[in-house]
């Protein structure tokens, strides 16, 4: 299972961290790999997406669920 997020504020290196370590943190054991050029967020490994999305939130930035 994946969840994919688009975050149009994601727009660096420290962002991407920054969000890696919210989900990680939100969700032990899940995958996350960035496309950065894309905005886009794609999480596996756990299936509590209100969670993730409230970790990245958390983290300061708007994803949106895709």
């Amino acid at each position: 299972m994946s969840i994919e997020f688009q975050v149009p504020d994601m727009t660096c290196g420290h962002c991407v961290k920054t969000i890696t370590g919210a989900v990680t943190a939100a969700a032990p054991g899940a995958s996350v790999a960035v496309d950065l050029p894309a905005h886009r967020v794609t999480v596996t490994g756990t299936d509590q997406a209100d969670k993730v999305e409230a970790a990245i939130r958390d983290a300061g930035y708007e994803p949106q669920r895709v």
